[in-house]
Parts: C-alpha cells; structure tokens; sequence
C-alpha cells in the first residue's frame, strides 16, 4: 500500500518527474530545432551562391563571342578587347568559387553538406577543363585563400591529365 502524501508532497514528486523526462526531451527538442536550423542555413547559403553563379552564366550569355560555354579554343585570335572581357570573368568566376569554398567546403563534411559541395566541384572540374582557364589560374590566383588556391589547382591538374588520356 502507498503511505498517504500531503499535495505538497504530491506537487514536490511530479518536479522531479518533470525533471526527470521533461528536462532531457527538451534537450533532445532545442537540439533537433538547431539541426534543422544548421540545415536551413546551409540551404540558403547555397541557394545564395547558386544565383551569384546564375548572374555570371548571364555575364558568359552578354558575352556570347567568347563562346566560353562552347568551345575551349576560339577559331580566331580574340582581340584585345575579348582577351579582357574573358579574364574579367575568369575572375569573377574564381571569386565566386572562393567564396562558395571558404562558405561551404569542409573536410568532413556532413552526407547534405558533401551533395551541396559536389555541384561546386563540378563548375571547377568544367571550368578546368578549358586551357585558356588553366593558363590563367596562377594568375587568377593570386593572393586567394592558400587552401582554396590547392584546392582548385588539383583539379586543374586531375582535369589536365585526364585530357592528355
């Protein structure tokens, strides 16, 4: 039999229980909420880089005479004047690779984190492939962030030799 308890008692049991069940799930709650609150962020981030990537492929549109989406190698010379509007935009492609490395890739990154990565890896492998790009990548390079600088330069070299195969 239960020794009767005064509702004080009563009252001073159920904290402990609340204490007991309450105070752990609402751990568990704050921290799924801030999981999901990391995942959102890394989202819009993306979504953040993916128009700035969006605004320079209308840039390579404006440019259509460069021929950057089509062909590695012109048919003729470029003048000087396309000579300059190709490595303005290489530059503002490397910029935009920059930022989405510092912003986003890790060395262990998470399943979601390593899916968003692979899209940007994938613009560097394209991007790469071109000689006129690689010629210009030290230059482009200069005073980057040193890990994006390897980064970007392996795969410059992977892309170069699986041209040369």
């Amino acid at each position: 039999m239960l020794p009767r308890m005064s509702p004080l008692e009563w009252l001073e049991a159920l904290s402990y229980l609340v204490t007991i069940v309450g105070l752990p799930f609402a751990i568990w709650v704050f921290a799924k909420e801030q999981h999901k609150e990391r995942i959102n962020d890394d989202e819009e981030l993306y979504l953040q880089l993916s128009d700035e990537y969006s605004k320079f492929l209308r840039l390579v549109l404006t440019n259509a005479d460069l021929h950057l989406m089509t062909k590695a190698d012109p048919d003729e010379p470029f003048s000087p004047d396309q000579i300059e509007r190709r490595n303005i935009l290489f530059e503002l492609l490397i910029s935009i690779f920059e930022r989405a490395y510092i912003l986003v890739y890790e060395d262990n990154m998470s399943h979601q984190a390593a899916r968003l990565w692979q899209t940007w890896e994938d613009y560097m492998r394209y991007w790469c492939r071109r000689a006129d790009f690689r010629g210009l990548l030290t230059a482009l390079l200069e005073g980057e962030d040193p890990d994006f600088q390897t980064y970007i330069n392996r795969i410059a070299v992977e892309e170069a030799r699986k041209l040369q195969s």
